[in-house]
């Protein structure tokens, strides 16, 4: 039988608390980039939109990863220091889930796309009639801030029940008057 070690009161409370204020970090980086992209795909002078979508690609993407590996390692050690563990209830295996996708979709894809778009965005004030911003862009300003609050009410919520029941313990026959 495995037993779970469960994180003292200043630990969970400390851990908790990283847990909460990165992912609250995440989904500000997140909306600031989604008001960078609208910027930049709204704007009507070519050479603001190019400096935002350029801002996009100096401050967001690797604050933003950060901000999600520093979630996912802290959601991890809270799952394992407490009862609901990390794939023991399905909230917290949607969250993990979410979590590592959404951090991988950042590195592998949503990195090069805004690496792409900041190159389009330096040709821009230019003139250069080529050099227009990927409207693709606004996909992930709205997919990821509907799932970090997808995850934020999973959190609070925390819908449905466990994965799987424990096992029950074998019931032991009573031989006492079994004669």
């Amino acid at each position: 039988m495995t037993t779970t070690r469960k994180l003292g009161g200043r630990a969970r409370k400390a851990v908790l608390l990283v847990h909460v204020l990165s992912a609250g970090a995440w989904l500000g980086i997140d909306l600031a980039l989604g008001i960078l992209v609208v910027v930049a795909l709204s704007a009507e002078d070519t050479g603001t939109a190019g400096v935002a979508i350029q801002a996009v690609d100096l401050f967001a993407i690797w604050p933003m990863f950060g901000a999600s590996v520093v979630c996912m390692i802290s959601g991890a050690v809270l799952g394992l220091g407490s009862k609901y563990g990390l794939v023991r209830y399905w909230w917290v295996a949607v969250k993990l889930v979410l979590n590592t996708g959404m951090s991988l979709l950042i590195a592998f894809a949503l990195r090069p796309g805004v690496e792409e778009a900041a190159g389009i965005g330096e040709r821009m004030p230019a003139g250069d009639p080529a050099a227009v911003i990927p409207s693709g862009i606004l996909n992930p300003v709205v997919v990821a801030p509907t799932l970090l609050l997808f995850a934020y009410f999973l959190s609070v919520f925390k819908p449905w029940g466990r994965i799987r029941r424990p096992a029950e313990p074998a019931r032991r026959r009573d031989l006492v008057g079994a004669v």
